[in-house]
């Protein structure tokens, strides 16, 4: 064989070895890409299905609706600032309509939607709170007035965790 024919076939040689690592590696890039995306279309669409539909919005009191400004006694005393001496979360119940729904606003420090505030009558004055925001994707307090104490207690659902705790609001004075 001659020189010229021995050091093309080494060129040639070199050229294929080069080539095979630079295909692999963009195999790879591309497989990885293609698996980070399948798995964030499956994360949005699972998280897009376990978020229930929002809550139907109760009637605000106002000068147009004065059958909502309305307020059994038994609710007035539900009515102002508490705040949970655990983690300094502050619950403002602005207004309660005879229908049991409420005007409520809850903060962490920052204000955190309120989807469903709502008052009962059911052996004694009693709260339920559905949030709906970043990180409390459906977290729920269920709370009943102490008169005793003035302080409304019960559990505080933590829907991220699925977890559940008992809490204790006292009025801001």
């Amino acid at each position: 064989m001659s020189k010229r024919r021995k050091k093309n076939r080494h060129t040639r040689n070199v050229r294929s070895l080069a080539a095979k690592p630079k295909s692999r590696s963009l195999a790879v890039v591309f497989l990885t890409v293609a698996i980070i995306l399948s798995l964030g279309f499956w994360w949005w669409k699972f998280k897009s299905v376990d978020m229930p539909p929002p809550a139907k919005p109760m009637p605000e009191a106002s000068s147009a609706n004065p059958a909502a400004a309305e307020t059994k006694p038994e609710f007035e005393k539900l009515k102002g600032r508490w705040r949970r001496p655990d983690g300094g979360y502050i619950l403002e119940i602005k207004s309660i309509a005879d229908s049991g729904a409420m005007d409520a606003a809850y903060f962490n420090p920052k204000s955190i939607h309120v989807a469903r505030a709502e008052a009962s009558r059911d052996g004694g004055a009693k709260v339920f709170i559905e949030l709906r925001d970043v990180n409390y994707p459906g977290s729920t307090y269920a709370l009943t007035y102490e008169p005793a104490s003035d302080q409304l207690k019960g559990i505080y659902y933590q829907a991220v965790e699925g977890q559940r705790f008992q809490v204790t609001f006292v009025r801001v004075k």
